[in-house]
């Protein structure tokens, strides 16, 4: 049996070592590249806290007095996309917080009578929910994808819990009354899987292969990102939670108004439906091989009110940013929190 001892190294071994490379590369200008080659990035959820409805499974990196940032994965991806920006944050004095959402990984609903909602309002509220019961008043929150929606909603309606916003895409708040309205035929064409989830076929056939499904919504998003079976394999994982499917699912259906919110979330949805204005300092980040739906950075900045900056990852970046260009993203979060 391991001592405590023992286990808090395990635990930590990680992060000391991306530490290490981290202050390594500040010296000696090594590259990304190298470093990603001689250790692979691995986070884990080693962390378990009750918060409203949910057993939150999450990572906890840094000192516990620093300035914390909450760090938020997308559909379907997991928090092994900051393996990499987490210990680096971590090494820079941030405690860095990266749970698992609703329906992914070690993240687990508290009752099994709890409606299985993937509505923007109740994702964001669980970030709420988790900083509540980690006794956190203020963070910086990044995100991409579910987790950019979640960051500029809990950004909009609670920017006093807010001390900088990074998120992928920019605004993407939306509403069921806005996800009414059609698209040209090229941006559809992009939205395929919602359409299919909102079949009885479509939910059968993500039960039946999810991996393989994420491994296309992976290759389609970010096209010239090359990763390998391996990092798919660890992130891949969290999609086996028994709600992940009901989840993502209802999160959709609930886009196209096909499924109903719960009640206690409607006050929310309707300030959302408004497309409230975001204060906080905030920088947006958009990658140059986006493959996946996304608004222009033109269209969105005005939403913007506070301090805010823009920037474009170039050289290939697709979908997930943090994980295809993690120094970038790094610099963009710490950045955030000097505006």
């Amino acid at each position: 049996m391991q001592t405590i001892k023992s286990r808090s190294i395990i635990r930590l071994l990680p992060w000391l070592l991306s530490a290490q490379f981290a202050f390594a590369g500040i010296a000696s200008a090594a590259s990304p590249e190298a470093t990603h080659a001689a250790i692979p990035a691995v986070l884990v959820a080693d962390r378990q806290i009750d918060a409203s409805d949910l057993s939150i499974g999450y990572a906890d990196l840094g000192p516990s007095d620093g300035k914390v940032i909450i760090l938020l994965h997308g559909w379907p991806y997991d928090i092994n996309s900051y393996a990499e920006v987490a210990p680096q944050l971590a090494a820079r004095g941030y405690r860095v917080i990266v749970p698992h959402l609703r329906g992914y990984g070690s993240t687990r609903f508290r009752s099994a009578d709890t409606p299985r909602n993937g509505e923007p309002a109740a994702l964001a509220s669980d970030v709420i929910a988790l900083m509540d019961a980690l006794k956190i008043q203020r963070a910086t929150i990044a995100g991409f994808d579910w987790g950019a929606r979640s960051a500029g909603i809990v950004a909009a309606l609670w920017p006093e819990r807010v001390t900088a916003l990074v998120s992928v895409s920019g605004y993407l708040i939306g509403s069921q009354e806005a996800g009414k309205q059609p698209l040209p035929p090229e941006a559809e064409l992009k939205w395929w899987y919602q359409y299919y989830f909102a079949t009885d076929r479509g939910r059968a056939g993500y039960t039946k292969y999810t991996h393989d499904f994420a491994k296309q919504i992976w290759q389609l998003a970010s096209p010239q990102w090359n990763f390998d079976d391996a990092t798919f394999d660890r992130s891949a994982a969290a999609l086996d939670n028994p709600d992940h499917v009901a989840i993502t699912v209802h999160n959709y259906r609930w886009r196209l108004g096909l499924a109903d919110g719960e009640p206690k979330y409607a006050a929310l949805e309707q300030r959302l439906a408004q497309a409230p204005t975001i204060s906080v300092p905030t920088i947006t980040i958009e990658g140059d091989a986006n493959g996946a739906p996304h608004p222009l950075p033109a269209s969105y900045a005005k939403k913007f009110t506070g301090k805010y900056e823009h920037r474009t990852f170039t050289g290939g970046v697709g979908h997930n940013p943090p994980q295809e260009a993690p120094r970038e993203f790094v610099q963009a979060v710490i950045d955030a929190t000097r505006l």
